[in-house]
Formats: structure tokens, C-alpha cells, sequence
């Protein structure tokens, strides 16, 4: 079984209030992207990594992959407008002999060795499969105007995250629904349901945060110091 494996790292991260693009931010000393890379670096069930990314990011993307000998790591590709768009364009770059595609965020360092192994497995016999973490706060639905419409039953409620992993076909064939229907999302899990097929939940941690906002950046810097892949 080969798997290939999609970090689309093409946004700029508005909320991050940065002057560089959010995954190149430090984190102890090296840029999150880098710890993202580490940990499906470090996977042995993991073949391949493509980061789709700006173009002006490119000679960043080799250096960083030369410097902490991230082997795995291929030449990156130009990222899209969307994220959609980004993951589409790597799509197209990976190895023919990939089975398994599994797709995560740059800016989620804090994925477990298992969460990994347990996407890529899950995938493999049931077709996709998503990690996610249960709701811990009572949700409610409410209108535009913000007035309470309802309390949902927080037990059938889930978190998603990433990574989330599919079959080869059943990505691309999703992709392709998407371009034809003119679907646009931020979750390829999104995607696939549009085929009828129901990804498969891995549960997940909470530490598997992403890192999008200076509050995100100060969590991230406390979980560094105990957190064991």
C-alpha cells in the first residue's frame, strides 16, 4: 500500500496578524510547518508528502525539507486560490502507484502517531475516514439575527480535524463531482459525502489544535512541552 499524503499550506492566515504566512511562524525554534512535516516524516505507513504552497514560498519549502531531512517531502506545487483548489493541483503531482491519499492541515503539529496510522487503515478498508473529537460544549443552532432556534443533542455532535484520509478513487472522484456541480468546501470530507459515502470517524485528541490565531500560537508553545507523538 502506498500513501501519499497533501499539506496544502498556500493561505495567508489573516487572523494570525502576522507578517509571514502563519505555518512559517516559530515554534521553539522552527517553523510550525516544520513539526507538521516531522510527524509524517516519522510514519512509516507514509510514502510520500507534497506541500502545495505559494510560488514564492518554493525556495523556503526546499530548504526547510533539506535542512531537517525531511526525505519524504517532494518538490512542492503551486497552491490554488481555495484550499480546494491547492489540494486539487497536488493531487495531480502524486506518485501513480499511491493508494491512499490523506490530507492535513500545515498548522496542526500536534497529530498523534496514531491518529495517522489509524486514518490510513481506517481508509483502507472502509474508503475515507476523518479524525475528529468529541463536542464538549452544549451547541446550539440560532438565527442570523442570533436568537436561539435550539439545543442539539451535544453526544451525535463531533469536532473534525485532520488528517483525513481516502481511498485514491473515491478523492478524485469526489474532486470531480466538485468541479462539475460546482461545489466549493473547506473539508474534503464535505466533498466525498456528496458521493453518498459516509467517511468512517477516527477519534481524535484535543491537543490536535490548529493553529490559526496569537492565542492558537501561545497554546501551541505550552502543548510543545509535554507533547509526545
Amino acid at each position: 500500500m502506498f500513501v501519499s499524503v497533501i499539506i496544502p499550506a498556500a493561505g495567508f492566515g489573516e487572523r494570525m496578524g502576522a507578517t509571514i504566512n502563519k505555518q512559517f511562524l516559530l515554534l521553539d525554534g522552527k517553523p510550525i510547518l516544520v513539526h507538521t512535516l516531522e510527524r509524517f516524516q516519522l510514519c512509516e505507513a507514509v510514502d510520500e508528502i507534497i506541500v502545495a504552497t505559494q510560488k514564492s514560498s518554493f525556495p523556503l519549502i526546499e530548504e526547510i525539507t533539506r535542512t531537517f531531512s525531511l526525505t519524504k517531502v517532494k518538490p512542492p506545487v503551486e497552491g490554488g486560490q481555495r484550499r480546494q483548489d491547492s489540494i486539487f493541483n497536488a493531487m495531480n503531482t502524486i506518485d501513480e502507484k499511491a493508494d491512499i491519499i490523506s490530507v492535513h492541515d500545515a498548522v496542526r503539529p500536534f497529530v498523534h502517531m496514531k491518529e495517522i496510522t489509524q486514518s490510513i487503515e481506517t481508509a483502507k478498508f472502509y474508503g475515507a475516514s476523518v479524525v475528529a473529537v468529541r463536542a464538549k460544549d452544549t451547541m446550539k443552532r440560532a438565527t442570523t439575527d442570533g436568537r436561539v432556534q435550539e439545543t442539539l443533542n451535544r453526544s451525535a455532535l463531533w469536532s473534525v480535524q485532520t488528517p483525513q484520509t481516502f481511498q485514491r478513487k473515491i478523492l478524485f472522484d469526489a474532486y470531480a463531482n466538485a468541479e462539475k456541480e460546482h461545489i466549493s468546501a473547506t473539508d474534503d470530507s464535505f466533498l466525498v459525502e456528496q458521493l453518498g459515502i459516509s467517511p468512517i470517524i477516527v477519534e481524535g485528541s484535543y491537543e490536535n489544535i490548529k493553529i490559526t490565531t496569537p492565542d492558537d500560537l501561545l497554546m501551541a508553545e505550552l502543548l510543545l512541552k509535554r507533547f509526545v507523538p
